[in-house]
């Protein structure tokens, strides 16, 4: 279980164009680290689309916007394309990543229960500690709220 203060665990997965990308990477910046379950569904276009219309006032906040779910590279393009998301999206396929920030969980949705992404965001500060940790996200307000917090 991750908590606020904690040092975000680092990573190293493909991006949407098939590089390779580590926290790391974004030393000296804040990260929006936004896992969700999937691409070009209702929620996460929603998510998606809201990053992408707040992200020059992310950008003035030195912060950087990465999205984070199981779908391939592939997939991810596709969706970037179709709505032009400008960020990195980032595919964890083998759910290292999904499992090192305690979001693959067994979730319950019309009485079935089964493994899936529960939306949340993550802050992390220039330093690669979190700052803050918003979990199962609703959509609306979300993205202002995450700008508002950094």
């Amino acid at each position: 279980m991750l908590s606020v203060g904690d040092k975000a665990p680092d990573f190293h997965v493909q991006n949407d164009i098939g590089e390779t990308v580590s926290l790391k990477d974004f030393k000296g910046k804040k990260v929006i680290l936004y896992f969700y379950p999937k691409d070009d569904t209702p929620g996460c276009t929603k998510e998606a689309c809201g990053f992408r219309d707040l992200g020059k006032a992310f950008e003035k906040k030195n912060a950087v916007i990465l999205g984070v779910s199981a779908d391939t590279p592939e997939s991810h393009t596709k969706f970037k394309r179709k709505y032009g998301i400008p960020f990195p999206l980032l595919s964890d396929t083998n759910k290292k990543v999904l499992r090192a920030y305690n979001v693959w969980k067994e979730k319950i949705s019309f009485g079935k229960t089964s493994k899936g992404i529960v939306r949340t965001t993550y802050v992390i500060s220039p330093d690669g500690t979190i700052n803050r940790i918003f979990p199962n996200v609703h959509v609306d307000g979300h993205i202002e709220e995450v700008l508002e917090s950094i």
